[in-house]
């Protein structure tokens, strides 16, 4: 069975495991240390306002994006707890009873009010992080390139170099990071389940390590598209600046625009990736992933495998119980 007659899931890597988000509920999977396998099982609230938002091209991009960084936020977070609690083992007894001390004034509390404060916290971290990232190599080529071209669209593409050349280096540092390195193997077998999925296999640890580590719909290729369709943009004529602050603000202001013409793309790289001569379309993407994954271990790809096959689990039950009901 193809892809084309399955639903299309999502999820991301967090802190030794992944998560997947389905249509009803959000299921991450991490591995304790003790080698047991712990769910967080978050059902997805509808609101309908927002449900019309996602389906209204150019907009349904910034909302998709504005709600995977909230929801994914909580997720990290359960996951960051979960190895915080194993890395007591290693503590001395009064390190430990501090942490537990803390631990337990947290217990019990992940309600609605805990998952919504984390998700603004995640919220609030993508917005200034892509406002840094979009200001930044504007301020720094500005500074050091400023009489080097005649025209705007030789400035914005070093602009756009330099952000490329930031985002590469940003992700090498982060790879020499254990921890980081290891979140980047559970992104490659996030993919791995997915592509696996997608063509219809038998989801084992050794049917999925025969798939890539590259998928054609990660955010990663979404970061890609963002500098290329920023440089598309910001060149048109009617986004002129005379100052470095005009500038800044101009790509401040454009950066829903950019963000909702990049998603589209996305899509539409992810819909000709069959094609032959069109399917190179999503190769940016792709070499970036590059650096954001790594090949998986099997015991990731299996704590991969789980999260998913949880989530289609619950997945069925919660279609079953709202056929029901209506």
């Amino acid at each position: 069975m193809s892809d084309k007659s399955r639903n299309l899931y999502g999820g991301q890597a967090v802190i030794e495991g992944v998560m997947f988000a389905g249509k009803y509920v959000n299921v991450t999977a991490v591995r304790r240390k003790n080698k047991e396998i712990e769910y967080l099982e978050v059902p997805k609230t509808t609101i309908s306002w927002v449900q019309k938002l996602k389906k209204i091209p150019l907009i349904r991009g910034v909302v998709g994006i504005v709600e995977s960084s909230a929801k994914g936020s909580v997720h990290l977070n359960f996951s960051a707890d979960k190895y915080a609690e194993d890395e007591m083992d290693d503590m001395t007894e009064e390190e430990r009873a501090k942490e537990l001390a803390k631990a337990k004034k947290k217990e019990g509390k992940f309600d609605l009010t805990m998952i919504l404060s984390v998700a603004a916290i995640g919220v609030l971290s993508f917005v200034f992080g892509k406002l840094i990232f979009t200001a930044a190599p504007a301020v720094v080529e500005e500074l050091l390139f400023k009489n080097m071209f005649e025209s705007k669209l030789g400035h914005n593409l070093l602009e756009g170099l330099i952000k490329i050349i930031f985002l590469l280096v940003y992700l090498y540092l982060m790879t020499l990071t254990p921890i980081i390195k290891r979140l980047f193997q559970y992104h490659g077998a996030e993919h791995k389940v997915i592509s696996a999925y997608e063509a219809g296999v038998e989801l084992t640890v050794e049917n999925v390590q025969r798939f890539s580590r590259l998928h054609y719909r990660c955010g990663s290729s979404f970061i890609v598209f963002t500098v290329i369709v920023g440089v598309i943009i910001y060149s048109m004529p009617f986004f002129e600046w005379d100052s470095i602050w005009e500038r800044i603000w101009i790509r401040i202001l454009l950066l829903p625009v950019v963000l909702g013409f990049s998603y589209e793309v996305l899509r539409a790289t992810n819909a000709v990736r069959d094609i032959p001569g069109l399917h190179f379309l999503g190769y940016p993407g792709l070499w970036l992933q590059l650096l954001t994954t790594k090949e998986p271990k099997n015991d990731q790809v299996e704590v991969s495998i789980a999260s998913f096959k949880r989530m289609l689990e619950l997945e069925k039950q919660y279609a079953n119980g709202t056929t029901h009901n209506s």
